[in-house]
């Protein structure tokens, strides 16, 4: 792709890169679910935001109607928010984080809101609900750590999220088991520090990336990593559902180390190879794990292991991703751990996912604890019995919004906010497609609004208020506004 901000080629890739027949092989591989990532920009952008605006959305829509057509449901995932919620090149910027963090760090989280708002009244209506079920509201917030550390507070993220449900919940309307399974991600801090949080609440999710890479490494050949998601997560999961309720790997993938062209970002290098950034201590070359052209039976075999020991124990997961794009000097993937396409076509992928069922126990280890047990969830936990979703949880009373700090800066009220001024953009609907000959009926797209009672107006910025960079204003001065 170039690099010369030509966002014609980014509108390009969203026409080419995934389309109808994508849908077709993950509903013929036995998939039920795709999890789709999606930035705020689908919305809308601020002046001298370098993003291609409202563009996604359309391909969103096509996805929607290509997932009916197949029997799939959407996983929504807001994966990217202003000022970049962790600081990686999937948020919309690499470098520092400005949300729940440094002088910009609560007015991003408002705004924030109102996207997620917006992107839950769309989804709420019934033309929608019932193919996209489930909505990710903040994909990898980086938390772990909080307060000196430079992250954001783990009591910031909670209030976020406390907020997130209550306009996720007020999006629904009136009545029980309105709305999506509202997703948590944990933050990094481990399913453990969530457990309570929002007790009774309906339906909430916890979330979490379970990668065997991107920390220490071990070397070895696929077979030798067989049986290892069963001893690192099926308690994990297990634990979770049965202490907390619904929970969800949102990615994992076939990765035994960090090679693949640009997994690390552009320029990054590996820690195999001891080239990434603070890592040393090489443990071989990335050219055998890059080329599966010379893979063996038996490294398929080995991956097909780890496929499905993995499946087994998570209970219920994502891969990251569908599709690795061919690179334009060898037209070949250069990443294929991360590709479920290409594990299909060459071989290494699990053929019918329903097998995978016993996998860890038949290498000697433990599945998903919650559902060996027959675990079962809660009426709120699946919407049942709910009669007011936020006046029957009440902990949220005890979740302040806006929070009471921020990451590096402490005291939140010291920092500038926005106000809810604005008008709210709501999201454009497919419109009725003509039909040779004329349709004999036109179809309820809906109107991009489930709540006619949700009146409040958007955040925007104060006129007359000089706010610093969002993307970049860890160490501004503080305005006064």
């Amino acid at each position: 792709m170039q690099r010369d901000g030509n966002l014609d080629v980014i509108a390009n890739h969203y026409a080419t890169f995934i389309v109808e027949e994508d849908f077709a092989q993950i509903a013929a591989a036995g998939l039920n679910w795709v999890r789709i990532p999606i930035a705020f920009w689908a919305i809308e952008v601020y002046p001298n935001e370098p993003f291609l605006a409202k563009t996604s959305w359309t391909y969103f829509l096509k996805a929607v109607e290509w997932a009916r057509k197949y029997g799939l449901r959407i996983n929504l995932d807001l994966h990217a928010v202003p000022g970049s919620q962790n600081g990686w090149n999937h948020s919309g910027k690499l470098g520092d984080i400005n949300f729940l963090r440094g002088v910009m760090g609560v007015a991003n989280a408002q705004r924030t809101l109102d996207y997620i708002r917006i992107l839950a009244e769309f989804i709420s209506q019934p033309e929608y609900k019932d193919v996209i079920p489930f909505f990710g509201i903040l994909n990898e917030p980086q938390a772990s750590g909080g307060g000196d550390s430079g992250y954001m507070p783990k009591e910031s993220l909670r209030a976020f999220y406390a907020e997130a449900y209550k306009i996720i919940r007020t999006a629904g309307g009136s009545g029980a088991g309105n709305g999506p399974v509202i997703s948590f991600h944990d933050g990094y801090y481990g399913f453990g520090d969530w457990t309570g949080f929002l007790a009774g609440a309906d339906r909430v999710g916890l979330d979490s990336h379970p990668y065997m890479v991107f920390s220490s490494l071990t070397p070895g050949e696929p077979a030798d990593f067989a049986s290892a998601p069963c001893g690192r997560w099926s308690d994990m999961f297990g634990g979770a559902m049965s202490s907390y309720g619904i929970t969800a790997a949102g990615e994992w993938s076939y990765a035994i180390n960090d090679c693949g062209l640009y997994v690390n970002s552009v320029g990054q290098g590996t820690r195999y190879e001891g080239t990434f950034p603070g890592y040393s201590g090489a443990l071989g070359s990335c050219s055998r794990w890059n080329d599966y052209t010379t893979w063996t039976p038996a490294i398929k075999a080995g991956l097909r292991d780890v496929g499905a020991s993995t499946m087994d124990a998570l209970g219920d997961s994502f891969f990251w991703t569908w599709r690795i794009g061919e690179s334009a000097a060898t037209g070949k993937v250069e990443a294929p751990f991360w590709s479920y396409k290409l594990a299909l076509e060459e071989g290494w992928a699990v053929t019918d996912p329903r097998t995978t069922v016993g996998h860890c126990q038949s290498l000697g280890s433990s599945g998903n604890s919650f559902y060996a047990a027959g675990g079962s969830f809660t009426g709120a936990q699946l919407g049942q019995g709910v009669t007011d979703a936020i006046a029957e949880v009440p902990s949220l009373a005890s979740y302040t919004w806006p929070p009471l700090e921020v990451g590096l800066v402490g005291n939140a009220a010291l920092l500038p906010t926005y106000t809810a001024t604005g008008p709210i953009p709501t999201l454009p609907v497919p419109s009725q497609p003509v039909g040779t000959p004329a349709p004999t009926a036109v179809t309820d797209f809906g109107t991009g609004w489930n709540n006619p009672a949700d009146t409040v107006l958007m955040q925007v910025p104060i006129p007359g208020c000089a706010y610093p960079n969002a993307w970049d204003a860890n160490n501004a001065a503080v305005p006064v506004c």
